[in-house]
């Protein structure tokens, strides 16, 4: 089978197919990426461990922090404790919503996670057009493109006002 035949099975499989977790599966979200395949996810109750991804899923399938998986556990590791069998995407996890099978603990991250990519695709265009009299507002950086694959980090204006203060 040629390159091009492996991945458009992969694809088809990973987009078509409607996944149900098992009684030995489990929902987890992706935390980090360390490389060599492997994948730092926690799952619902908070737990953190290594999980590998499969070969099928190799230079075909790629993930992000923040993506939610189904995973089999692995007997035999250490600090690798299960490998990836499916990836989730946004359609799968409203229809495991529905069907209550999505842990609680990922229901608020879950609506985030969909709510900051609906933003993404469709900006929003400005309410009010600014005059060119008025100071623009660098500081608000709201319509910028949020980079998912960087952590969130945000200043509050006590801690600004702080080191304005000290300088």
């Amino acid at each position: 089978m040629s390159q091009a035949t492996k991945r458009k099975h992969v694809v088809k499989e990973v987009l078509g197919e409607h996944m149900v977790p098992s009684d030995q599966q489990q929902i987890v979200r992706v935390l980090r990426t360390p490389g060599n395949n492997l994948h730092e996810v926690e799952t619902a109750q908070g737990q953190r461990f290594l999980v590998s991804m499969p070969s099928k899923y190799r230079k075909n399938i790629w993930i992000k922090r923040g993506d939610f998986l189904i995973v089999d556990p692995i007997e035999e590791g250490e600090k690798v404790k299960a490998e990836i069998s499916f990836v989730l995407c946004k359609d799968h996890v409203r229809s495991l919503q529905k069907e209550g099978l999505w842990p609680e603990a990922f229901s608020e991250v879950a609506e985030k996670h969909s709510s900051s990519r609906n933003r993404q695709t469709q900006p929003e265009l400005p309410a009010e057009p600014q005059s060119s009299g008025e100071e623009s507002s660098s500081e608000d950086d709201s319509d910028l493109f949020v980079n998912t694959n960087r952590r969130q980090y945000h200043e509050s204006e006590e801690e600004s006002e702080e080191e304005e203060e000290a300088a």
